[in-house]
């Protein structure tokens, strides 16, 4: 790519036209009254779009056209519904480039991570493909003579969908996959900050000639109608959101009323535990790796690092030298590895932890500090920070920082790395680097998180369930398990 030197001009030559629409029933819509609300670029500030900004009458509307479709969808051969996602698949990777750009511009992650992340979303759209090919039912052994059992696998219906704005196509493909793959029909609300490159896959959709009302895409500034709407609307049978667990406690109380399903997969604070048999460069690179992708905006990045007391000297040593040589910068610059907060609010968290840390006794090795780089736009930029002598009673030991914040714990055995990784209320993800296999499936089998990556850093995959434990959520998405939550099972028993 082009180094910067006019943003806007970039943005103009990326985005096009840069008037966006709400996606309802096959027809691109504005809101009531024209009403709108802009999309910025961390980075520099610089508007780039303006979008809808709908409310309950355009909700309404979504939802009714999602319900129309959803006879002829849902009765659409599996073969035709995975060749719709082939499609959309083979598009976004031939604009690839394309979507990769718009996505760093509203979200900020350097161009290399959003054009790995294109290739991700397009993966889910594949793997459910298949899955759509495979939703088999079963002919059970009655226990009488003159009867047959049946076991049907059906779409739920109509799905809302609430995704983030850290992975804007990789989230919502991960819902929209298994969903269309089973034969339900959505409608999808994109984060506020985020909501271009939702909007661009819903054009993909539309090119790839999907039925009208089959995907809906709604963009609102305030969350609270949309959720109050699809709520309270029967024909909504389920709800997938990716989030904070404070939002999804208050989804779950709101799913009561009508009794809907809900698949949450909400916060993290992953435990990174490097034992003193571990190969040392490997954890290094490990930890780099999870801790610091789009900034440690990932609810599954590495929240603490918990290092044995043997190694622990030469682990601060290794780790905190490749850390002082991440590149910090605007994500269109070729090179960088650290793009920007995705806002002043997520500065104030970080600064919050890092302060917390250092009152109580945490050594700064490197960073600390905002990033002056960028003139005028430093505010949402954080130098990459490594931590020493942390405490698991430190706020950001307990707390999901969400920034580029890297805190060392020290411990001593086996059985206190396991006892401090365990001890939160969330359960994503836990990674861990030892070279002895015995440890390997003990410390696994312990540890209380819905993905372990033992020696692996970056576990996620299309193909294997992705979901957590305790706090962390409900329900799988990706791999086989992750079409069953769209799916309800009838039961039909036949007398002869």
């Amino acid at each position: 790519m082009q180094n910067l030197i006019d943003i806007e001009k970039i943005t103009t030559e990326t985005i096009g036209d840069t008037s966006y629409k709400l996606l309802i029933g096959g027809e691109w819509q504005t809101a009531a009254g024209n009403s709108t609300f802009p999309v910025d670029n961390p980075a520099t500030g610089v508007v780039l779009s303006s979008v809808p900004d709908a409310g309950v009458r355009e909700t309404q509307a979504a939802i009714d056209a999602a319900s129309a479709a959803l006879p002829g969808w849902s009765e659409t051969p599996a073969l035709a519904r995975a060749a719709l996602l082939r499609k959309v698949a083979a598009l976004m990777l031939e604009r690839r480039e394309r979507l990769a750009t718009i996505m760093t511009l509203e979200q900020g992650k350097p161009l290399s991570e959003a054009l790995g992340e294109v290739a991700y979303a397009a993966s889910f759209l594949s793997w459910f493909a298949g899955e759509a090919e495979r939703i088999y039912g079963q002919v059970v052994p009655a226990s009488a003579g003159n009867k047959r059992i049946l076991v049907l696998r059906q779409p739920i219906g109509v799905v809302a969908m609430i995704t983030p704005w850290n992975f804007p196509a990789a989230m919502l493909t991960r819902k929209l996959g298994p969903a269309l793959a089973a034969g339900c029909t959505v409608v999808c609300k994109p984060a506020e900050q985020t909501p271009l490159s939702a909007i661009e896959l819903g054009k993909l959709f539309v090119e790839a000639g999907a039925p009208a009302g089959v995907v809906n895409i709604i963009t609102c500034q305030d969350p609270v109608p949309f959720s109050e709407t699809i709520f309270k609307d029967d024909r909504v049978r389920m709800v997938s959101f990716t989030g904070s667990t404070e939002v999804g406690k208050l989804l779950i109380k709101q799913s009561a009323e009508t009794v809907k399903r809900v698949s949450l997969e909400l916060g993290g604070n992953a435990p990174f535990i490097v034992f003193d048999d571990a190969d040392l460069d490997a954890a290094v690179q490990g930890a780099i790796d999870s801790k610091f992708r789009n900034a440690g905006q990932t609810c599954v990045c590495a929240n603490r690092i918990l290092v044995q007391a043997g190694i622990y000297q030469r682990f601060a040593e290794a780790f905190t030298k490749k850390v002082i040589e991440l590149k910090v910068g605007n994500g269109l610059q070729p090179g960088t590895d650290i793009g920007p907060l995705i806002d002043l609010p997520a500065r104030t968290k970080v600064e919050r932890h890092i302060a917390n840390a250092t009152q109580g006794g945490a050594r700064v090795l490197t960073g600390g500090t905002p990033w002056t780089g960028a003139a005028g736009r430093e505010g949402t930029f954080w130098t990459p920070t490594v931590l020493a002598d942390v405490t698991p009673d430190m706020l950001v030991s307990v707390e999901e920082t969400f920034g580029p914040v890297a805190p060392l714990i020290s411990f001593t055995h086996e059985d206190e790395a396991i006892r401090i990784a365990n001890d939160t209320p969330y359960g994503l993800a836990a990674y861990f680097y030892t070279r002895d296999v015995s440890r390997v499936f003990r410390v696994a089998e312990k540890l209380e998180y819905g993905i372990i990556g033992a020696n692996d850093a970056l576990p996620s995959t299309a193909q294997a369930p992705f979901g957590g434990v305790k706090q962390s959520g409900l329900g799988r998405e990706g791999g086989s398990f992750g079409i069953d939550e769209y799916l309800e099972v009838k039961y039909i028993s036949i007398g002869l």
